[in-house]
């Protein structure tokens, strides 16, 4: 198929394009930097809407804690000029391009907010929805409007901003965003706790999350998995890796580290950059793609087969924390699969070796307890599974409800829609 290429620059270019494609009734795939192409059911079109034209920080208030900037703007241009002012998008937005085979920080904000990237800190400071403030972009019917506004406030009516992270581009050609930023925690710390099961680990989790010591961060790693991790002592354990991060003022973290390491057993705490270097593997789920380049925490992966896990199909694995465990054993009994936890054991990633039930077999492990999404997989999988988990008959009818109201020609990403949406 050959694929034309439609690349504005300007809000009333995109307008246009969605016009044009809406009076011939062309679907649209639209795309940031491509650096996520991989996700989602595959999109075959034969136009491709590319917003990368549509760059640029449009307007910055440090002071206010709001940031504006165009859908195309790479994550590379932003989160440098939030750390020089000490400033941080605090859902900590997810870098999945190398996951794909994509180099690193070719993302959008467009692109993270679209996809609802959201990282381990999601547990304490909220989503990526719940960061998104305003938005411009073009619907299907080719209006070119606006949503929400540039300042935290309670609205009336429906919060268009918010529906738009997680929808994949099929409401709206975004052009334009606005977030919420936040101050980047003085000092963190993390406590590493080895040698334990899933259900125990899951157990300490819980027990620090519920804790008075404001964890924002909650991980487990299998011995599999922590073999993998480029921080030699995380690496070095020689076993399963149990993780808490614990982030704010020096001497606030200091103190709480030190009542959490008395309470739950802590066998070691890892240094600010050594903390910061295995939230990073654990937010962009490092340990299934491909062998990054060496950081400054330690000088190569501890051990594990890169080829073995950069072939897997992977799966993102919501589920009710108290049932992690028991999700995991049951995936691990059915499925070649490795995998580990993150938000407190409520969500699993897994590796999992290519076989044609494995999708059955996951959703089966889950029941009623979660949901699970096939993040990485050849297109001819993609084709055939269920990526998106099927949603009750009411939500989805509802879903298509939504799509029609902001798309009834279906128009935009076609190839991405599941239940309606």
């Amino acid at each position: 198929m050959t694929v034309t290429t439609v690349k504005p620059d300007s809000a009333a270019q995109t307008a246009d394009a969605v016009r044009w494609a809406l009076s011939e009734g062309t679907p649209l795939d639209v795309a940031g930097s491509g650096s996520k192409r991989g996700l989602g059911r595959p999109i075959q079109t034969a136009c491709t809407l590319d917003l990368s034209g549509l760059s640029g920080v449009v307007a910055y208030e440090a002071e206010e804690l709001v940031l504006t900037a165009k859908a195309g703007t790479p994550m590379a241009e932003i989160l440098p000029m939030l750390a020089e002012r000490r400033q941080q998008l605090a859902f900590e937005p997810q870098d999945l391009g190398p996951l794909f085979g994509q180099p690193e920080g070719q993302g959008t904000l467009g692109g993270v907010i679209s996809c609802g990237l959201t990282g381990p800190r999601r547990i304490s400071a909220g989503s990526a929805r719940d960061h998104t403030l305003g938005i411009e972009g073009v619907n299907g019917r080719g209006d070119l409007y606006k949503g929400g506004g540039k300042v935290v406030k309670n609205v009336t009516g429906y919060d268009v901003p918010k529906l738009m992270a997680g929808s994949f581009g099929t409401l709206t050609v975004l052009t334009e965003l606005t977030v919420k930023v936040l101050p980047a925690p003085e000092d963190g710390r993390t406590l590493l706790l080895a040698g334990r099961e899933d259900a125990g680990a899951v157990a300490a989790l819980t027990a620090a999350l519920q804790s008075p010591y404001d964890v924002s961060g909650a991980a487990h790693l299998p011995a599999a998995v922590a073999a993998r991790s480029h921080v030699r002592t995380v690496a070095g354990v020689g076993g399963a890796v149990t993780l808490l991060r614990v982030e704010g003022f020096g001497p606030s973290v200091t103190a709480r580290v030190a009542a959490l390491k008395e309470e739950l057993g802590a066998d070691a705490v890892l240094d600010r950059d050594e903390s910061l270097a295995v939230w990073r593997e654990i937010k962009d789920v490092a340990y299934f793609g491909p062998t990054p380049s060496p950081a400054s925490a330690g000088e190569g992966w501890g051990g594990g087969d890169d080829s073995r896990h950069s072939s897997r199909h992977v799966w993102k694995i919501s589920v009710q924390p108290s049932e992690g465990a028991r999700v995991a054993e049951s995936i691990r009994w059915a499925l070649d699969a490795d995998l580990y936890f993150d938000w407190g054991g409520g969500l699993i990633w897994a590796a999992v070796a290519p076989t044609p039930d494995a999708a059955s077999a996951i959703r089966g492990a889950l029941g009623t307890a979660g949901h699970a999404t096939l993040v990485r997989a050849p297109e001819n999988v993609r084709t055939t599974t269920e990526v998106f988990h099927p949603l009750p008959d009411p939500v989805m009818a509802l879903s298509r409800r939504v799509k029609e109201s902001f798309d009834p020609c279906g128009i935009l990403n076609p190839g991405r829609m599941y239940a309606g949406v």
